[in-house]
């Protein structure tokens, strides 16, 4: 049951919505980004992925969700199933369009690209602003919003779409206490409703008090798994000084054949 007391997707958060990365190898025009990373984000886990600046964090959420094609490796999961927060600074937020536009937009996925919306869904995009305190916003522009209330109207796209995988980038950042607060209290919930939730965050206060299993990046795996025996002083310290020994000319590693 999501937070509408409805499930519009039919959504079984039980099911295995779990995500598993193969020798996974990233670059940008052959630059490396991530190298050779293997594991599993399991159904219904709650994980934090941090690291260093560069270190390839919003490019593995961006080929998860199947926006960034492999160099080596794979990545199997439920595409489908997946609902994915960008960057809110990397968002246009000039174009002309309403707090309810963007919200409706969760609705792609079901409704298509040629399929009006049906009264029911148009219901579920104004209980879902209502839902992040920003009930009587639907006719606003989005580039009339502050930077947390923008973040707010972002978070009712999710809860729209309704998708048992969640990735979020860096979903906390440039937003007030209030609002951190207000839409950590989302994912929590979101958890508990058995969902599997992928976040790139920064503060590692936050992580070690809300994110069970934490992924530290830093182009390959430093350590994943428990929160607290993966933010671990060493594991930082490796982390910084492999980004700081980092050749941004170097070509990706890939790994022969034989």
């Amino acid at each position: 049951m999501n937070v509408f007391g409805m499930n519009p997707g039919g959504m079984n958060p039980v099911l295995d919505h779990g995500i598993e990365l193969a020798d996974l190898t990233l670059t940008h025009g052959r630059r490396p980004a991530v190298h050779h990373i293997s594991g599993r984000f399991a159904p219904g886990s709650l994980t934090a992925i941090v690291g260093p600046n560069g270190a390839g964090k919003s490019t593995l959420l961006r080929a998860i969700a199947g926006l960034h094609t492999a160099q080596e490796g794979r990545v199997r999961c439920r595409r489908q199933d997946i609902a994915l927060l960008p960057q809110a600074a990397a968002l246009d937020r000039a174009f002309p369009i309403s707090c309810r536009e963007v919200v409706e937009l969760g609705h792609w996925g079901r409704a298509g690209a040629f399929r009006g919306l049906r009264p029911q869904e148009r219901a579920a995009a104004r209980r879902a602003l209502a839902a992040v305190g920003l009930e009587g916003f639907e006719a606003r522009p989005v580039g009339s919003l502050s930077a947390g209330q923008f973040q707010r109207v972002l978070f009712a796209r999710l809860l729209v779409q309704d998708a048992p995988v969640i990735l979020l980038d860096e979903p906390f950042n440039a937003v007030d206490a209030r609002t951190a607060a207000d839409l950590l209290a989302l994912v929590r919930r979101w958890h508990g409703e058995g969902r599997t939730i992928l976040a790139v965050l920064h503060d590692l206060e936050m992580v070690r008090e809300q994110f069970p299993e934490t992924l530290l990046l830093a182009r390959e795996p430093i350590a994943w798994g428990p929160t607290a025996e993966v933010l671990t002083a060493a594991n930082r310290l490796k982390a910084r000084m492999m980004a700081e020994g980092w050749d941004q000319e170097a070509e990706a590693c890939i790994r022969s054949a034989a």
